[in-house]
């Protein structure tokens, strides 16, 4: 019965269902997972990297570039880092379009885009994607984290629909019903950043597909206030998250790394 109606983005079906949106979102559900969460004095992103082999030059990603590896976790602004799940190169031309938007109002009003609008701008160029012929809906979607003034720090999540919902914790990508019922569980209302890092690395160990974690397999980035109250986003390079990874006790054993050496 679908395929009658999946052909084009923006025929209904009988039932009042945009099948081409759905098969975006089934896409998604296919990607690495993204985890954020929400704690009282920041936000902590950490995501699953697909790409990895040994032939992969990662020379870009070690020295921690600002704008994060180039996969997973991206800085929008001084204010936003977002997390991406889904098709890698939707994601970039969408990054790029929110970098724009978010310069676009730093040179208007003299301030950092507040995180919500930032949301709203990406969502209403998505909800195009999906109204008019001719075009497909992005295949990805994004965990914003961010700071303003007015709200303090924020989670939000978009799909390909256009719509954003905030949370206090959630994950987007495979095994994200695990994730989400680990989450429910486990996180509390008054979390410190410390926590949280602790329980987004418990979550990321028991819902990733790989058995051990690793910097070759893992993104990680969180954002908090510096002496100055101002916003201080911190994407960790391989070399810290392995470090993060021992200090938790999810860390490779020495014996592996001697045994993959």
């Amino acid at each position: 019965m679908a395929r009658r109606y999946d052909s084009r983005t923006t025929i209904f079906s009988p039932e009042g269902r945009l099948y081409q949106i759905e098969y975006a979102m089934e896409a998604i559900s296919h990607a690495g997972i993204v985890i954020g969460v929400l704690s009282k004095d920041g936000v902590v992103l950490a995501a699953e990297k697909k790409v990895t082999g040994k032939l992969l030059d990662m020379s870009g990603a070690t020295g921690g570039s600002y704008g994060g590896s180039g996969e997973k976790i991206f800085l929008l602004n001084s204010n936003v880092i977002s997390g991406v799940a889904g098709i890698t190169a939707d994601a970039n031309s969408l990054v790029n379009y929110a970098r724009q938007a978010a310069q676009r109002h730093l040179y208007s009003y003299n301030e950092d885009i507040p995180v919500e609008l930032l949301a709203q701008r990406l969502c209403d160029l998505k909800q195009g994607y999906t109204q008019y012929g001719g075009l497909r809906p992005f295949g990805v979607s994004l965990l914003y984290a961010g700071y303003d003034p007015h709200y303090e720090f924020q989670l939000y999540h978009s799909d390909p629909s256009g719509n954003y919902s905030g949370w206090k914790a959630t994950c987007i990508g495979a095994n994200n019903g695990t994730a989400t019922s680990l989450l429910k569980q486990d996180y509390k209302e008054d979390i410190s950043v410390e926590d949280a890092i602790e329980l987004v690395l418990k979550v990321m160990s028991k819902t990733m597909d790989s058995t051990t974690l690793g910097s070759e397999k893992l993104e990680f980035a969180t954002l908090t206030l510096d002496a100055d109250k101002k916003p201080k986003a911190k994407v960790y390079n391989p070399t810290e998250i392995d470090a993060l990874l021992q200090k938790h006790g999810l860390g490779k054993k020495e014996e592996e790394g001697d045994a993959a050496a």
